[in-house]
């Protein structure tokens, strides 16, 4: 009898710990070999955001709204005008154009990465730091100059 009583406890429990999956499509070549050995390395955490379940394959994302995402398996960036930087061991081209949303994308690497942060929620250079780890596991084509 005392099971009964704990039962509708137990399913409020096991139902606030769930979020929704985070729909997101997958890319080009989303089941490249190089995507799978980011995405096993891609951390639980990256600037205090936990990740999340996603729809598709080679993506992922953190926080709850969505203040992180990451797609693996783009087409190789190799020019670009904007600006490059490095951050965990990474190039990345730095897009500005829907600031304070800022994409990057992951330079001279096959496939390329992108990841796309809220920077009114977390710092981009934690979150590059971070997922730079993964990422550095695809091949390096190119590196930024200067």
């Amino acid at each position: 009898m005392k099971l009964f009583r704990l039962l509708p406890l137990f399913l409020i429990f096991l139902l606030a710990g769930c979020s929704a999956t985070v729909v997101m499509e997958q890319a080009d070549d989303a089941n490249n070999p190089a995507c799978a050995e980011v995405m096993v390395r891609i951390p639980e955490q990256t600037a205090e955001q936990v990740k999340r379940v996603t729809s598709s394959q080679s993506t992922a994302a953190w926080g709850d709204p969505v203040t992180v995402s990451l797609t693996c398996g783009l087409k190789p960036v190799e020019v670009s005008e904007l600006t490059c930087i490095t951050a965990g061991d990474v190039d990345w081209l730095v897009d500005e154009s829907s600031k304070p949303i800022y994409r990057f994308i992951s330079f001279g690497r096959n496939p390329a990465t992108v990841v796309t942060v809220d920077s009114t929620k977390v710092s981009g250079a934690t979150v590059l730091e971070d997922l730079g780890l993964a990422v550095q596991f695809t091949k390096k084509t190119k590196q930024c100059l200067g």
